[in-house]
C-alpha cells in the first residue's frame, strides 16, 4: 500500500478505482446525493413557510380590518418630508454660521471706528459679549422669546429642557433653530455696545449685557417673533387690536434686532454722557466726530457685515424650498445696500462736515443702514422697492448722525442712526412698498394665497398694514428705551468699578481703556508715559 492509499484509508475514502474503490466510490455518491435532496427540501420547505408567514401578514390584517394598526414601510410622502426637514435644517445652519460670521465685521468696523487707546476694549466687549450671550439665551433667553406662555413672555423650555424635537410646523430640530436665533440675539448685543464705546467700565459692560441678551431682547423680542406673542396675533379674533385685521411683520429683525440694538445703545449714550474731551459741533466750529482710527478695518468690517447679512435675510425663510423667496430676498438685500451707501455718501458730498468730499464713514453707515432698513420688508418689496427705502436709508443715517451731534450724543460709530433710525424706517416701510404679490414663506415654500398677500399703501393695499407696522414698532421702541434707561441707571450708580462709567482716569489717562481695563495695547507699539499709573507697561516690538 503506498502513501496515498494510507492517506485516503486514514480519511475513510477511497478515491482510486480498483480493489474495492469502485465499491466505495459508488456509496459515497449515493450519500452526497441523498444530503443534497434532504438539504434541498428542507430549504425550500423554509422559503414556503416563509411565504405563507408574509402573505398572512398582508392578508390578515385587511381580512380582520387591522389595516390601522399594522405596521408599514414609508411612503413616498414621508421620505419626502423627511429630505426636506433635512434640506431645510441644512439652510438654516449656512444661514446661522453666516450670522455669526458678522460677529468678525463687528468687530471690525467698531474697532476701525474708535480711537486706538480703545481698541482692545472694543474687542474684548464684542467677544465677551459673544460668549455670556450663548450661556444665557441658551439657558432663559430662548424659552422667553420662542416658547408659548402669554402675549408678553414664553414660560417654557428653560435650560432647552422639555422642548419638542423641532420648532412648531417648521420641521427643523429646535437645536438648530436656537444656533440660527443665537447668532441674531448675539448681534444685537453687539449693536448695544457701538454706541458706548471710549468710556464704558468692563464691568458694567458684564452687567447690563446680562440685563439686555438674557431678558431685554428675548422678552420683548417674543411680543413679535413669540408663538403667541401680543403683536404677532395682533388683528386676529380674541387678541390685540381685533379690528386692525393686521399683524406686526418683521421678517428677519429691523425692529427685534436692530430698533432692540439702537435704542439700546441710545439709552446708554445718554446716561453715560459724552467722552471726556468731545466737542460737538454745535459748540465750536471745530467741533465733530474725533477720527476714526484705523478706516481700512472699518472698510473690511462693513463688507464682512454685508456678505454676512446673506444669511441673516435669506435664512429667515427657514426654508430652502422658498426658491423665489430667497432669491428675491438676496437680491432686495444687494440693492438696499447699494442705494444706501449712494445716498449717504451724496448728502454728506452736498452737506457734510466734509463738503465737497466723499466721505468714507458717512458712505459705509450708510449701506449698513440699507441693509438694517431692508431686513423687515424683504421678503414683500420688489427690486424697485428695495432701491427706493434703501436710498432713504441712507438720508436717514445722515439726518440721524446730524440729529445726535445737536442733541451732544456721543455715538462714536453712529449705531443709532443705523441700526436704531433705519431699523424703524425700514419696518415702516413695508406698509407702504409690499407689493401685494407675496404671501408668507413656509417649509415647503411660498404660500401666496390670498389670504396671506402683504400689501402697501403705495400699492393700493391702504393704510392698514402701514397703522399695523408702526404700532408695532413705536411699541417696541418706547418700551424698550424706558426698561433700557432704567437699566443704564442703575448699572451707573454702582460704586466703582462695577458702575457703568469708567473712573476718570482710566479714560484719559496715557494707555486709555487698553491700558486700564486691560493692561495691553493693540498694536505692537503703544507709547504710555507713566506706565505706574495704569499698571501696565510699555509696549515695543
Amino acid at each position: 500500500m503506498n502513501v496515498t492509499t494510507k492517506k485516503n484509508k486514514l480519511f475513510g475514502l477511497n478515491l482510486f478505482k480498483g480493489a474495492g474503490g469502485e465499491k466505495a466510490s459508488s456509496r459515497w455518491s449515493t450519500i452526497t446525493a441523498e444530503k443534497w435532496r434532504l438539504g434541498i427540501t428542507i430549504f425550500s420547505g423554509k422559503i414556503v413557510g416563509l411565504m405563507l408567514v408574509l402573505a398572512a401578514m398582508i392578508t390578515f390584517p385587511g381580512i380582520l380590518g387591522l389595516g390601522a394598526h399594522a405596521a408599514a414601510a414609508p411612503g413616498p410622502t414621508a421620505i419626502e418630508t423627511s429630505m426636506m426637514n433635512s434640506i431645510n435644517t441644512t439652510w438654516t445652519l449656512v444661514a446661522a454660521f453666516l450670522v455669526f460670521g458678522m460677529q468678525a465685521g463687528f468687530v471690525m468696523l467698531e474697532a476701525g471706528f474708535a480711537r486706538q487707546k480703545e481698541t482692545v476694549n472694543v474687542l474684548m466687549e464684542c467677544i465677551f459679549d459673544t460668549c455670556i450671550c450663548g450661556i444665557l439665551f441658551w439657558a432663559v433667553g430662548y424659552a422667553f422669546m420662542f416658547s408659548h406662555g402669554n402675549g408678553f413672555i414664553g414660560q417654557h423650555w428653560f435650560f432647552l429642557q422639555g422642548a419638542p424635537d423641532t420648532y412648531e410646523a417648521t420641521g427643523i430640530p429646535v437645536l438648530a433653530h436656537w444656533i440660527f436665533q443665537f447668532a441674531f440675539a448675539d448681534t444685537t448685543s453687539t449693536i448695544t455696545s457701538g454706541a458706548m464705546i471710549g468710556r464704558t467700565g468692563f464691568r458694567g459692560d458684564i452687567l447690563y449685557s446680562i440685563g439686555v441678551t438674557g431678558f431685554i431682547y428675548p422678552i420683548v423680542g417674543h411680543w413679535a417673533w413669540g408663538p403667541d406673542g401680543f403683536l404677532a396675533t395682533m388683528g386676529t379674533a380674541g387678541n390685540f387690536l381685533p379690528s386692525l385685521g393686521q399683524g406686526f411683520r418683521d421678517f428677519a429683525g429691523s425692529t427685534v434686532v436692530h430698533t432692540i440694538g439702537g435704542v439700546v445703545s441710545l439709552a446708554g449714550a445718554i446716561v453715560l454722557g459724552p467722552r471726556i474731551g468731545r466737542v460737538f459741533m454745535r459748540d465750536s466750529k471745530d467741533g465733530g466726530m474725533p477720527a476714526p482710527h484705523n478706516l481700512v478695518v472699518a472698510s473690511l468690517g462693513a463688507f464682512l457685515l454685508w456678505f454676512g447679512w446673506y444669511g441673516f435675510n435669506p435664512g429667515s425663510t427657514l426654508s430652502a424650498m422658498d426658491a423665489q423667496g430667497i432669491g428675491r430676498i438676496a437680491a432686495n438685500t444687494t440693492l438696499a445696500a447699494c442705494t444706501g451707501g449712494l445716498g449717504a455718501m451724496l448728502f454728506a458730498l452736498w452737506m457734510g462736515p466734509t463738503k465737497g468730499k466723499f466721505d468714507l464713514g458717512f458712505t459705509i453707515n450708510g449701506l449698513l443702514g440699507g441693509l438694517v432698513a431692508i431686513t423687515c420688508p424683504c421678503y414683500w418689496v420688489s427690486p424697485l422697492g428695495a432701491i427706493i427705502l434703501g436710498f432713504i436709508a441712507g438720508v436717514v443715517v445722515f439726518a440721524g448722525v446730524y440729529l445726535l451731534e445737536w442733541l451732544r450724543i456721543d455715538d462714536p460709530i453712529g449705531a443709532v442712526p443705523v441700526h436704531g433710525f433705519a431699523g424703524i424706517w425700514g419696518t415702516l416701510s413695508l406698509g407702504l412698498f409690499a407689493t401685494g404679490t407675496y404671501g408668507a414663506t413656509g417649509p415647503a415654500g411660498a404660500d401666496n394665497s390670498a389670504a396671506n398677500l402683504v400689501k402697501g399703501l403705495f400699492y393700493g393695499g391702504g393704510a392698514d398694514v402701514l397703522k399695523a407696522q408702526a404700532i408695532g414698532s413705536f411699541t417696541i421702541t418706547i418700551a424698550t428705551f424706558v426698561i433700557a434707561m432704567v437699566l443704564m441707571w442703575i448699572v451707573n450708580i454702582l460704586p466703582h468699578p462695577w458702575k457703568l462709567r469708567v473712573e476718570e482716569h482710566g479714560e484719559t489717562g496715557p494707555g486709555g481703556l487698553d491700558g486700564f481695563e486691560h493692561g495691553i495695547g493693540a498694536y505692537a507699539v503703544q507709547e504710555i508715559s507713566n506706565p505706574s499709573d495704569i499698571g501696565v507697561h510699555e509696549f515695543v516690538k
